[in-house]
């Protein structure tokens, strides 16, 4: 089969995801759109070199629907050769979407293709697509349906994950962002996010919060008790894990990953079409897994998901110099590091979603980037990057430097 490689990353800084936020005023479409056309004009490529594309975008409504992707490409001034497609597997969605590129280019379907992913979360919220899952009965009582933050309680409660815990994970990943920019980290990545007139109005990761201690955290009210006690999700998450005897909450706002506006691209093809342009590889894609877990405890599919991964590269835990593990809320991560006996020094080295948020189309395809660039910059060779995903699933790709 046929090697696929990464040739460049580039991605948006992640705008907070309100109405006050720097990139509200930038649409989804123009988002997409400045990060194609930088991943084309960055490599001198004419786009109609690059065959296919495909975007992660959660909820493809209003103005992130109608097939965004093939919107963005036209916006882009890409040759009207160059197809689109969107892509939904939930928060996994922009790695979803690199890995299609990939799998198109192992296949011999393209020979240069790009993945990537939007969200634009202040325009069109979260759960805009509405959705049979959470609210047909047949979906909702069949497969114990609880909403994420109490599965991810759940997930602290059953495998002894105190808030303390989550907090002080929340204070590094703080910790991390705040050092990997001001060392110039993701510099090589980021693309300033333009409004029409050419000004920029968004250069860096806009949630960050430098001063984030556990005081600050300590102060903050558990977000999903009144959700998993008064609504009754508590007892539906009992009845699927009559093990745990109650559930605590101690997931809150500071500890849980932010909802942000970004976007990102990620530029894939083959040995030849690469020597033939001129394009240095910078990764190669050692194999790809997306899984299926269990729906109610949902968000531990990463750890099935990296497990798969790692035996399609014929390579164990051990072998992975760098994890990335998106920070949808801090015990999915925690308790991916106790199933894998991931050190901490090796597991979102740049801190993650919790301080810098979750575009969620677009957050796979972010932190894969992300390692791409720290691979290099640490002289690492190899990552694992995975995401969890709403409804039971995983997803992970594992990279290695070139």
């Amino acid at each position: 089969m046929t090697e696929a490689f990464i040739y460049d990353a580039v991605r948006t800084p992640r705008g907070k995801g309100r109405s006050d936020g720097s990139l509200h005023e930038i649409t989804p479409l123009a988002l997409s759109s400045q990060v194609l056309a930088a991943v084309r004009d960055r490599n001198n490529i004419d786009s109609a070199e690059i065959e296919d594309v495909a975007f992660g975008c959660v909820s493809p409504v209003g103005e992130q629907g109608a097939v965004i992707t093939r919107t963005a490409i036209m916006n882009a001034g890409y040759a009207e050769t160059t197809s689109g497609i969107q892509v939904n597997r939930f928060c996994a969605s922009g790695l979803e979407a690199a890995n299609i590129a990939a799998a198109k280019v192992m296949a011999g379907e393209c020979d240069l293709a790009v993945g990537g992913g939007v969200e634009s979360m202040s325009r069109v919220p979260m759960g805009s697509d509405g959705g049979a899952w959470p609210v047909d009965p047949q979906s909702a009582f069949r497969n114990y349906f609880v909403p994420q933050g109490v599965s991810a309680d759940l997930i602290a409660t059953k495998y002894g994950l105190s808030r303390d815990d989550l907090d002080a994970y929340s204070v590094e990943s703080h910790k991390r962002a705040t050092k990997a920019w001001e060392e110039g980290r993701f510099d090589k990545s980021i693309l300033p996010v333009k409004d029409i007139m050419g000004v920029t109005v968004l250069d860096r990761d806009e949630t960050i919060r430098p001063d984030t201690n556990m005081q600050s955290l300590g102060a903050l009210n558990p977000a999903f008790a009144m959700m998993g006690e008064n609504f009754g999700f508590d007892g539906v998450a009992q009845q699927r894990y009559p093990e745990v005897e109650k559930i605590k909450h101690v997931h809150h706002a500071g500890n849980s990953s932010g909802i942000v506006d970004g976007a990102a691209a990620i530029l894939i093809g083959n040995k030849e079409i690469g020597e033939r342009l001129g394009l240095k590889p910078r990764a190669r894609i050692r194999s790809m897994a997306s899984i299926g877990s269990e729906p109610t405890i949902m968000l531990t599919g990463p750890e099935f998901a990296a497990r798969k991964a790692l035996k399609r590269a014929g390579m164990t835990e051990k072998d992975i110099d760098l994890y990335e593990l998106n920070e949808a809320f801090a015990a999915v991560v925690l308790r991916f590091m106790q199933a894998l006996d991931v050190d901490h020094d090796i597991i979102n080295v740049n801190g993650g979603a919790i301080a810098m948020g979750h575009p969620l189309g677009a957050t796979g395809a972010m932190i894969l980037g992300t390692m791409v660039d720290e691979l290099e910059r640490s002289n690492k060779e190899t990552s694992l990057v995975t995401l969890c995903i709403g409804g039971g699933m995983g997803t992970a790709t594992i990279i290695e430097r070139v």
